[in-house]
């Protein structure tokens, strides 16, 4: 096991990029297929298929608050823990780790019980159709059982890719969604159970998948333990822990932002129409087929970041960091170019109506047009986090949703209607993609150096 984590300092460059990133592109794809696998069977459900599409598309970005929890924890607390492990600091990134397990166990408690006793006015506020409600608060109901467990498994999860074991990592995600993808036409079609059973299927795979990373972390490969005496929580250490991992917190906290903003602004715009919602649903599907992989990119190249950024090793990290923006813009141009030609194909996954297939065709194009920008908002924003610049991070985060994308969407969509919902995110993406790749472009070489200033001051 230490030799795994030792070749993030000495292996090839290039063989270790692929090695890290690949699984993690990987895991990100198979995400999506958790994301959208629901999405895809409760679309069939007879007569009311489109209003459970539309249901879940309320309930997406309420599943996103809970991630983004996780992300404040394990994305925070694993560049730590590699930091420290780059530092020679063992002992510290193994109470980093046992931190974030507690951090991780109490928010899943707390939030499952709210979901669960407030889901039905949650579903409302967050700008569900009437006719849709029902479902989208059964589905919240259910899925709040498995709160604690989603919360474990996708904050605990980065830990494991912190070691150098990303195919281990990428497998935990794997299994739970295996899982899911049998499971859900059992539980809605033979059973009989429809949103209900989409649900249900997703809290036990991601029980599976939280099973799995748990025994990692009792086994030989794991440098990190769960031991009680290390679990002592301090102020000290929490807030090393949160204030990394609040960027990815604001990141995928104003992804489920804007989703609320977009539906509220469809509904109010359309008359409640489930067509134009269930349309977006299959547009914010596109989007993450795009951004995913790409944060995947980031995700995998974080643990490298970390651990030359704990050892000051400039050249390497230039090196890393070059290679797998190349990979991130070429990937990022290819998946860009096949949305703006062939938009309509996204309907066709979902099995949509013609009547949301049409409006898929026609505005997809401008809500994905931004999306050519997303190697360096999405791939190397996580690089940054990686190299624990926190505030920048947190900044460029709260630049794309907060600042830009939230407001023109309410401006467009109060001179357009609802075609201004469309139109908001393709020109925000592209504008917040601009300012990002100035500001990270201008200040890597500045860490680079300073960093490498700092570990040679202490060595001598």
């Amino acid at each position: 096991m230490q030799n795994t984590t030792e070749q993030l300092g000495t292996g090839k460059i290039l063989p270790l990029v692929f090695k890290l990133t690949i699984p993690a592109v990987i895991a990100q794809l198979i995400t999506f297929l958790y994301n959208i696998v629901d999405r895809m069977f409760v679309a069939k459900i007879g007569d009311a298929g489109m209003d459970a599409l539309a249901a879940l598309g309320i309930v997406l970005p309420i599943t996103l608050i809970i991630q983004a929890f996780a992300n404040l924890v394990g994305l925070g607390g694993a560049p730590r823990a590699s930091i420290r492990l780059g530092e020679d600091n063992r002992e510290e990134a193994d109470k980093i780790f046992n931190t974030s397990f507690v951090l991780l166990l109490a928010i899943g408690i707390g939030l499952g019980i709210v979901t669960f006793v407030f889901a039905k006015q949650i579903v409302v506020l967050f700008g569900c159709p009437q006719s849709a409600v029902r479902f989208a608060a059964s589905y919240l109901k259910i899925y709040s059982f498995g709160t604690v467990f989603v919360l474990l498994a996708q904050g605990l999860n980065p830990f494991i890719t912190a070691q150098g074991h990303s195919l281990t990592a990428m497998f935990s995600v794997l299994i739970g969604a295996v899982v899911n993808i049998a499971l859900d036409p059992i539980f809605i079609f033979v059973l009989g159970m429809g949103v209900k059973g989409a649900s249900l299927a997703t809290v036990l795979s991601q029980f599976l998948s939280f099973g799995w990373i748990i025994a990692f972390f009792f086994s030989r490969k794991s440098l990190f333990r769960l031991r009680i005496r290390s679990m002592k929580p301090r102020a000290k250490r929490i807030f090393e822990i949160v204030s990394l991992g609040f960027t990815p917190f604001v990141m995928t906290l104003t992804e489920c932002a804007i989703q609320i903003v977009f539906n509220i602004n469809l509904n109010r715009a359309t008359g409640g129409n489930k067509d134009y919602t269930a349309a977006l649903t299959i547009m914010l599907s596109a989007l993450q087929l795009i951004s995913l992989p790409l944060n995947g990119l980031g995700y995998g190249m974080q643990p490298f970041v970390s651990y030359n950024y704990g050892k000051g090793n400039a050249q390497r990290l230039k090196k890393g960091i070059a290679y797998v923006t190349i990979i991130a813009f070429i990937f990022g141009g290819a998946m860009w170019s096949v949305s703006m030609a062939f938009p309509q194909m996204y309907a066709y996954l979902f099995s949509a109506s013609h009547s949301v297939k049409a409006i898929v065709k026609k505005y997809a194009p401008f809500f994905l047009m931004g999306s050519v920008m997303f190697f360096v908002q999405m791939t190397l924003q996580n690089v940054n986090v990686a190299l624990g610049q926190s505030k920048s991070a947190l900044l460029l985060a709260v630049i794309r949703k907060v600042v830009i994308l939230i407001p023109l969407c309410f401006v467009l969509t109060r001179f357009w209607g609802y075609k201004g919902v469309y139109m908001s995110e393709g020109i925000a993406d592209f504008a917040a993609g601009i300012i990002t790749a100035v500001v990270i472009f201008t200040a890597f070489p500045k860490i680079f150096r300073r960093r490498a200033e700092e570990v040679k001051r202490r060595n001598d």
